[in-house]
C-alpha cells in the first residue's frame, strides 16, 4: 500500500456529504410527512429518484431524507444517496465520465484503517446492550420493507466487518440482512463471498464469529466495498480503498459487546453479533411469502430455506442517528457495483493491452454486474481482434460480468442510446456476436437456469457474450461520423451548458 497522501476531503462520514450535496441545486431533499418504513417509504422513493432496474415509472432524482418515521422518533432514514452518478462525482470531487479511473488510483494508493479510543467514535454516543431489559432491535431501528411481500424488514445498506480467523485480515461487504427476531438477522451469502469463507472456519471449529455492521457511513466506504477479486483478492481490507479515496485512514474502533468485533467509528449506527456456528433460519419464518426482498436485476429473490444467522449483542449509535438504505435494484445499486467494476476493468485491460481501452462504463440496465460498455480505440490494423482480447479481460477482472458491448472511440458509452446506433450500423449478429457458454456467473439472473433453457446445465451457469459494435480496422473511413461546425451556441442559447 502506498504512503503516498493526497488533498484530504471534506467529506469524512454520511453527515459531512449530505452538507456537502446541499450546496447542489437537486441533490438533495428533505419531507417531514409521516412515513410507514414498511413499503410505503422505497414506494415513495421507487417514483422520486430510483432509476435502474425498478418497475416503470421511475426516474433519476435527488437523495432523500425522511425526518419523521412511524413508529421511530428521533430516528431518521435517507434513501437514494448514490442513486446518481452525478451525486457520487460530487461527493469525490470527481468527472462522472471519469469515476472508473479515478477509482482505480485509489486501489493503488490504498489507505489501511486505524483504530481509534471509543472516546473518539460517535458511534459509540448512545449505547444498547442485548442484556438490557426490553432491547428488540425491531423498536430500535426502522430497518424498512422495500415491498409488501418481502419475507420481512431489511438492512440493505450494512457494511459487514469480520476477520479471518486464521491470519487476523479483515473484509467488508454489503449482504442481504433480514430482521427475524428482537436480537437475530439472518444473512444470505452469495457464493464465494470473503466472509463467507471466514464463516466457514469459524464454524468448522464450532466457534461464532464476531461481526458488525456499520450503517450510514462515508460514501467512500460504501463505494470500497463493492470492489472484489481479482482487485480485491481475499485478505485486502476493502477499507483500505476508501482511505485511499478520501486520503485519510478509515477509523475503526473496538466493539462494546463482542470481543474481536469493530465497527466504523463515524458511522451513524453500529449493530454487533455473532454468526452462530451450526445455526440455520428459514428466511420468510415470519411471513412465509416464499420472497426474499427486491434484488438488483430488477425481481424479488427466492426466500432461502437455511441461511446463517447473527445473534445481535450490542447496538451502538450517534445521537439522533441516520439510517440509510436503498431499493435493490435502484441506481444505487449501479453506481455502488459499476463504478468499483468499471476501475477492476480498466486496470486489468491497461496492464494487458496498453492504450486500447479508452474508457469503460457499467450501465443501469446491467445495474453495474451484468453489463459493460467496453470503448477501445484500434490505432493500428494489430489492433483489429485484440479489442476482443479486451472483453475477454473484462470477463476475467469481473467474474460476474455477463454481456460485454464493444464500441468504437467516437461512441458516447454514457449514452445507452449511441451504443445502440453502433451496435445498429456497425455490427452483423452473425460474425460480430461472440458467445462463451456454461460459465458460473451470478445466482440472482433468473435467466440463468435449466428451466430457462436446456443448454444451461446448473442454476448459475450462463453463456457470456461480447457484441462487436466496432468497425473493422480497414473500414475506419467509411464510417466517420457526420462532422458538425463547432460552435459557441450558449451565445444563441444563453446557459447552454455542453
Amino acid at each position: 500500500m502506498s504512503n503516498r497522501t493526497p488533498n484530504p476531503s471534506p467529506v469524512t462520514d454520511l453527515r459531512s456529504a449530505i452538507e456537502l450535496l446541499k450546496q447542489y441545486d437537486g441533490e438533495y431533499i428533505e419531507t417531514n410527512v409521516q412515513v410507514d418504513p414498511e413499503a410505503e417509504l422505497s414506494g415513495v422513493y421507487r417514483h422520486v429518484g430510483a432509476g435502474g432496474t425498478v418497475m416503470r415509472p421511475t426516474q433519476t432524482g435527488p437523495a432523500l431524507m425522511f425526518n419523521d418515521v412511524k413508529g421511530y422518533p428521533g430516528v431518521r432514514v435517507l434513501i437514494g444517496l448514490l442513486a446518481s452518478r452525478q451525486r457520487v462525482a460530487r461527493m469525490f470531487g470527481m468527472d462522472k465520465e471519469k469515476l472508473g479511473f479515478q477509482m482505480r488510483e485509489a486501489v493503488k494508493n490504498a489507505i489501511a484503517p486505524v483504530v481509534v479510543p471509543r472516546e473518539q467514535a460517535p458511534c459509540q454516543e448512545v449505547v444498547h446492550l442485548a442484556s438490557d431489559p426490553g432491547f428488540d432491535l425491531r423498536t430500535l431501528l426502522p430497518a424498512p420493507k422495500n415491498t409488501p411481500e418481502d419475507a420481512g424488514p431489511y438492512f440493505t445498506l450494512g457494511m459487514c466487518y469480520g476477520a479471518d480467523p486464521e491470519t487476523g485480515e479483515f473484509d467488508v461487504t454489503i449482504h442481504r440482512l433480514c430482521v427475524q427476531s428482537k436480537d437475530e438477522i439472518s444473512m444470505y451469502f452469495v457464493p464465494g463471498r470473503h466472509l463467507d469463507t471466514f464463516r466457514q472456519k469459524y464454524e468448522k471449529d464450532g466457534k461464532a464469529m464476531p461481526i458488525t455492521i456499520s450503517i450510514g457511513v462515508d460514501p467512500a466506504i460504501e463505494i470500497g466495498a463493492c470492489f472484489e477479486a481479482p482487485t480485491t483478492p481475499l485478505g485486502f481490507d476493502e477499507l483500505s480503498i476508501a482511505g485511499g479515496l478520501r486520503g485519510k485512514a478509515v477509523e475503526l474502533v473496538e466493539g462494546v459487546a463482542v470481543k474481536g468485533a469493530r465497527g466504523i467509528a463515524n458511522a451513524e449506527i453500529v449493530i454487533e453479533g455473532e454468526l452462530l456456528p451450526d445455526v440455520r433460519v428459514r428466511e420468510d419464518q415470519n411471513t412465509l411469502t416464499g420472497k426474499a426482498m427486491p434484488e438488483f436485476p430488477g425481481y424479488t429473490g427466492e426466500a432461502k430455506m437455511a441461511i446463517p444467522v447473527i445473534k445481535v449483542k450490542a447496538i451502538t449509535t450517534r445521537t439522533n442517528p441516520i439510517l440509510q438504505t436503498c431499493i435493490g435494484p435502484s441506481d444505487e445499486h449501479t453506481n455502488m457495483a459499476g463504478i468499483p467494476t468499471e476501475a477492476s476493468i480498466l486496470a486489468l485491460t491497461e496492464l494487458a493491452l496498453p492504450g486500447l481501452v479508452q474508457n469503460v462504463h457499467c450501465p443501469s440496465p446491467g445495474t453495474g454486474k451484468y453489463v459493460a460498455f467496453v470503448q477501445v480505440k484500434k490505432r493500428t490494423a494489430q489492433d483489429e481482434g485484440r479489442h476482443r482480447q479486451a472483453a475477454l479481460l473484462a470477463f476475467s477482472a469481473f467474474s460476474e460480468l455477463k454481456h460485454v458491448y464493444l464500441v468504437d472511440e467516437d461512441v458516447d458509452i454514457f449514452d445507452t442510446n449511441d451504443v445502440l446506433w453502433a451496435m445498429t450500423t456497425r455490427y452483423q449478429g452473425d460474425i460480430d456476436t461472440i458467445t462463451i457458454p456454461g460459465v458460473r456467473c451470478h445466482p440472482l439472473d433468473p435467466s440463468q437456469d435449466p428451466a430457462f433453457s436446456p443448454s444451461i446445465r446448473d442454476h448459475g451457469i450462463t453463456c457470456k457474450t461480447i457484441f462487436d459494435c466496432t468497425v473493422p480496422f480497414k473500414l475506419k473511413d467509411h464510417f466517420q461520423r457526420s462532422q458538425f461546425l463547432d460552435v459557441d451556441a450558449e451565445r444563441f442559447v444563453p446557459g447552454y451548458k455542453k
